[in-house]
């Protein structure tokens, strides 16, 4: 407790820890439903076409994450209409998009003069550079997606998982759709500087494969996938504030040992369980006897 209280006074691991926190919050909500909905593709095709964003911001002098925001939730809202208007294969719509975002983002980076130092910040995550104003954006984002699944629940539960029967009770699915789709955008990008473009889909899946060993119920993978996402979180934080290495790196680990504990757990406790259930019947014999 006390290396902990000593860790928080610096200013910049008290930023990480409540880009931590927020982070753990939006992810784990938007990526309940991206893995309910099955679209982990498109979300790793938006991840990566916000690189695009980042190429441009450096190039025009912006702030990197603003031309990111704009390119993902352009390529968000783009790959759901032309999925639907058009011809082409679903994922070979996500791959263009995924494609044309990397392609544009190094054209950009290299026709920019001079070094772009943070760019590796933004591939692989460095939760120690996150500032006061990426927190507060964090803060709103995660209050507007909790707010989100909070008040259209149902609605979300119905497309997430049979889109037929939502358009049966006359719910606005497309316009809902398109809502989600932009805050899926929106928490990819402002959890790049926390986790990074090659890691973030991670963050999107890991936390909701371990809630889902222990539960099928949508709203206890939302509350769970936030508790695990934050336990992966503050444990990645540590491990990359102690090792000096990539925040991004240091959370998915995490995440993984998590993944393999909890595996592990539930294989010990079925095999308890069927041995147990196998011995009932034995001694129910021996009574009858």
């Amino acid at each position: 407790m006390d290396v902990f209280n000593q860790i928080l006074e610096y200013e910049f691991m008290q930023n990480a820890f409540w880009a931590a926190l927020f982070t753990s919050i939006s992810c784990g909500l938007i990526g309940t439903y991206v893995v309910s909905k099955r679209i982990v593709f498109i979300s790793g095709g938006i991840t990566h076409t916000s690189f695009g964003g980042i190429g441009i911001g450096y190039f025009l002098g912006i702030n990197p994450l603003l031309g990111a925001t704009v390119f993902a939730v352009l390529s968000a809202l783009g790959i759901e209409y032309f999925t639907r208007k058009s011809e082409i294969r679903h994922d070979s719509m996500i791959g263009i998009f995924w494609s044309f975002g990397m392609a544009v983002g190094i054209i950009f980076i290299f026709l920019t003069p001079g070094y772009a130092p943070n760019l590796m910040s933004y591939l692989f995550g460095s939760i120690l550079t996150v500032s006061s104003q990426d927190v507060l954006w964090m803060f709103l984002l995660s209050v507007a997606v909790t707010a989100l699944f909070v008040l259209l629940y149902k609605p979300v539960l119905y497309i997430a998982f049979d889109e037929t029967y939502a358009s049966t009770r006359k719910l606005p699915v497309g316009l809902i759709k398109n809502i989600l789709m932009v805050m899926v955008a929106l928490t990819i990008v402002l959890s790049i500087r926390v986790i990074g473009i090659i890691l973030l889909i991670s963050l999107l899946t890991i936390p909701q494969t371990i809630a889902n060993l222990f539960t099928k119920k949508f709203h206890k993978i939302l509350i769970f996938s936030v508790v695990i996402a934050l336990a992966g979180a503050i444990s990645g934080l540590f491990f990359s504030y102690h090792l000096d290495i990539p925040s991004g790196a240091s959370i998915i680990f995490s995440l993984i040992l998590l993944f393999l504990l909890a595996r592990s757990f539930k294989a010990i406790y079925l095999r308890l369980y069927s041995l147990q259930s196998h011995r009932k019947p034995e001694q129910n014999h021996h009574k009858v006897s």
